[in-house]
C-alpha cells in the first residue's frame, strides 16, 4: 500500500554527480528510519545509507566521504547525493524503511561510465 517512487537517476560520466530522490507515501514518515540500497544487474542487493527518525546517518565503506543521505519530513522524501561517482556504483537504487518493507519501488538507474 506505500508508495517508494525513486527518481534521479541518469548516465553519468566518472567523477560526475547526482541526487536521486525517494518520495514516500508514509504518513508517519518521521518516526522511521529510511535507507538507500542498490542492486547492480545479475547482483545481490546491498545496503548504501542510512539516517535515523532523529537525523543521524551511516554509510557503507565502498560510499563513504562520497554519498550523503538526507530526508524532508515534510515532503516524505528521502535523497541521496552522489559525488565522485565511479563506475562500480553502476546500479539500480532503491529506498526504504527501517524495518524494510516486503515490497520495493521500481528503482532507479544510475551508470557511470569512464
Amino acid at each position: 500500500q506505500v508508495q517508494l517512487v525513486e527518481s534521479g537517476g541518469s548516465l553519468v560520466q566518472f567523477g560526475g554527480s547526482l541526487r536521486l530522490s525517494c518520495a514516500t507515501s508514509e504518513s508517519k514518515f518521521d518516526i522511521y528510519g529510511w535507507a538507500w540500497y542498490r542492486q547492480p544487474t545479475g547482483k545481490r542487493r546491498e545496503w548504501v545509507a542510512t539516517i535515523t527518525s532523529p537525523g543521524a546517518t551511516a554509510y557503507s565503506a565502498s560510499v563513504k566521504g562520497r554519498f550523503s543521505i538526507s530526508k524532508d519530513n515534510a515532503k516524505n522524501t528521502v535523497y541521496l547525493q552522489m559525488n565522485s561517482l565511479k563506475p562500480e556504483d553502476t546500479a539500480a537504487y532503491y529506498c526504504n524503511r527501517l524495518p524494510n518493507y516486503g515490497d520495493w519501488g521500481q528503482g532507479t538507474q544510475v551508470t557511470v561510465s569512464s
